[in-house]
């Protein structure tokens, strides 16, 4: 049976609004997802119902708060096939990436080298260059073809033994490209690195499981996930979580403390200091049962052609440029129009109800590589439509005539 969109979209209160007078056409959804009444609802009832601190409390409150933050770890460990233990909560991807690079870094030396690609966005790459600044370690970058696709060739060829890091974007948040994981981290692990992959658009899009992978380190967000900001998921290894020092010191995170001496909990409390992002976390255990009791196949293979009735429906338009066609890629469209800025291409489809994302998507080093200041976004997501599809090929026409 083919994929419910409209029945879906019945699903998300925010979707019924119009923008500028039009229906809202919603292509940002790479940049932050909409929220499922499910989700909403389930942070509200822990507001309204059920809420105190967690940990450590006694009362009826604190141990139903408790049962339920807990439960959000189980369902995200489920969800990537993780165990419980090996899922972190954090205020999101971006910490959870510092987190692992602030650990290694305490035992990087001088002229280790770190992997990386010129399709990451900002988020992995600069907590690994303030180990460049700070340790004296070297970056090295994996180049990007001119499809979108990782250069493999040059990336065996940078993995020696003094790669120490591989970190790499599961799906580039700009070109959609899905790169092979389970090869990346193969070829990584024969030369003797740590894999961390930002999985913060993957997750979105396909189904997950991190032992198949082999992954060391697993990272993505909540609010891309159809859930709330302020929350993420560190997945790690269970010995790998073990060798990392803490990050922040704190309540929840010690094992005993006193005048002379401090001991650490053990994994993943032990990175998990102070109050947690608790209605957050409920939050995400919310969307994360939604979309799992989505068909994902489905689901995929809906957003799947709503890019490729979008991409034959721009055939022949020589004044657009499409940046990234990789074999398999997701359904992300980044785009320049001729004599225009992306901004004021953004600011145009707004008037016709369209929300695209404008800029750089923090990722400047592949905005560089493509030769472009900056591009615009859409982003299809399983809420989209084919009428939607059509709005947004339609606005872009009729904005293009702007600086034709």
């Amino acid at each position: 049976m083919a994929f419910d969109a409209e029945a879906i979209r019945k699903d998300f209160p925010i979707l019924s609004r119009q923008v500028n007078g039009k229906p809202l056409v919603y292509l940002d959804s790479a940049a932050s997802a909409q929220k499922p009444r499910a989700m909403i609802e389930a942070m509200t009832h822990a507001m309204e119902y059920s809420y105190a601190n967690v940990h450590r409390g006694l009362h009826t409150l604190a141990n139903e708060t408790t049962d339920a933050y807990e439960a959000a770890r189980r369902k995200a460990a489920a969800f990537i096939n993780a165990a419980e233990t090996e899922i972190v909560f954090t205020k999101g991807g971006t910490e959870a990436v510092n987190l692992v690079a602030a650990g290694i870094g305490s035992w990087l030396q001088p002229g280790d080298e770190i992997v990386l690609s010129q399709m990451e966005h900002h988020a992995n790459i600069v907590p690994w260059h303030f180990l460049r600044e700070r340790k004296g370690v070297v970056l090295k970058w994996v180049p990007v073809l001119d499809d979108g696709s990782l250069d493999l060739e040059a990336y065996q060829a940078l993995l020696g033994p003094k790669t120490k890091v591989v970190a790499l974007s599961h799906m580039s948040n700009v070109l959609g490209t899905i790169n092979d994981a389970k090869a990346l981290a193969r070829m990584a692990h024969e030369a003797g690195a740590l894999v961390l992959f930002d999985g913060c658009q993957a997750i979105v899009h396909k189904p997950v499981d991190v032992k198949d992978i082999d992954a060391d380190f697993y990272v993505f967000s909540g609010h891309k996930l159809y859930g709330p900001t302020g929350i993420g998921i560190l997945y790690g290894k269970a010995d790998k979580l073990a060798a990392l020092p803490p990050y922040q010191g704190g309540g929840e995170m010690i094992g005993a403390v006193s005048m002379d001496e401090i001991t650490y909990a053990d994994p993943p409390h032990r990175f998990e200091a102070g109050t947690p992002p608790i209605l957050e976390a409920i939050g995400l255990g919310a969307a994360i049962d939604w979309l799992a009791g989505q068909d994902r196949a489905a689901i995929a293979e809906h957003e799947h052609h709503l890019y490729a009735h979008v991409r034959e429906r721009l055939q022949g338009f020589n004044w657009l440029r499409v940046i990234g066609e990789a074999p398999g890629k997701g359904a992300i469209l980044s785009f320049t129009v001729d004599g225009a800025h992306a901004h004021d291409v953004a600011q145009i489809l707004d008037r016709y109800g369209v929300a695209v994302r404008a800029g750089t998507h923090c990722a400047e080093p592949l905005m560089r590589r493509f030769g472009v200041t900056s591009s615009a976004r859409a982003s299809f997501a399983l809420y989209n439509t084919l009428e939607e599809a059509d709005a947004f090929v339609d606005a872009l026409t009729k904005t293009q005539a702007f600086f034709a």
